[in-house]
């Protein structure tokens, strides 16, 4: 009798103990049935969003590529329009000077038409010139920079410390990106931060480069959404996005704004 009732003990205790292993085996399984499903529905969102990403890519890089083309079809017709116009007007007022027939009094305001002339005719070419300039895709990146400080400080009291490296793995297209970010970073700087001291590195990665711009002014806050959605600083982040780089701001009344920009990846 003892014999019977232990070996019902045993098959109760089996039956208990199979019984526990097969839950386990149940609560493993729904267990990864439910991780794996997680995983897969994170994937699909993480696909979604990265699509969504790539379109608002192409959508910034349409958006700029029209920027620049207008830029480029307003910069020519400065050129063969107005300048090629106001070169004649300039070279007529001249002829008329060297008129001995004409008086005196004449003569002084065909002085005052040139001089005006002159003035216009300089800025229009300036302005052709920020639009458009000639010397990036002559000379590249760095030259272009280069002479981009200079027309700053040439004739004011700003100073402009630098250190350009070439990057001569960049595109055509690229280098105008850097170019522009810079040409952004520097009026803004001058008007929103009334700073008077910048400095400005690119620095030559192996797989890319680094941007740092750094200013004196009065600083800004860096939470603030009203100042983060401006216009500038949305151009910049625009182009930033295009290069697949990173961009870091830091700004304070102390110190002024820092900028870094920070690009790993010559695949733009």
């Amino acid at each position: 009798m003892e014999d019977i009732n232990f070996a019902s003990q045993e098959q109760i205790i089996g039956a208990l103990v199979y019984g526990i292993i097969f839950l386990v085996l149940v609560t493993l399984g729904l267990i990864l049935f439910f991780y794996y499903s997680r995983k897969k529905i994170i994937q699909k969102e993480v696909e979604k969003v990265n699509i969504k990403l790539n379109h608002q890519k192409k959508i910034l890089q349409t958006t700029i590529k029209v920027q620049e083309e207008e830029r480029h079809r307003i910069a020519q017709d400065l050129h063969d329009a107005i300048s090629s116009k106001l070169n004649v007007v300039s070279l007529t007022t001249n002829v008329l000077i060297d008129d001995k027939t004409i008086g005196d009094d004449q003569k002084e305001a065909l002085k005052h038409i040139l001089d005006i002339t002159t003035r216009t005719l300089e800025s229009s070419r300036k302005i052709a010139h920020e639009l458009m300039p000639p010397i990036l895709d002559k000379f590249g990146l760095k030259v272009a920079l280069e002479e981009l400080f200079d027309e700053f400080t040439s004739n004011t009291s700003i100073r402009i410390s630098h250190h350009i490296e070439t990057l001569d793995q960049l595109d055509k297209s690229s280098e105008l990106h850097i170019f522009r970010i810079a040409q952004e970073l520097i009026n803004n700087a001058l008007r929103h931060g009334k700073a008077d001291m910048l400095k400005m590195e690119l620095i030559k990665e192996q797989q890319g480069f680094i941007l740092k711009f750094k200013d004196n002014g009065i600083g800004f806050d860096v939470t603030d959404d009203k100042k983060k959605s401006g216009i500038g600083l949305q151009n910049i982040k625009s182009r930033v996005a295009i290069l697949n780089g990173q961009l870091f701001v830091e700004s304070s009344k102390k110190t002024g704004s820092k900028f870094t920009i920070n690009c790993q990846s010559y695949g733009y």
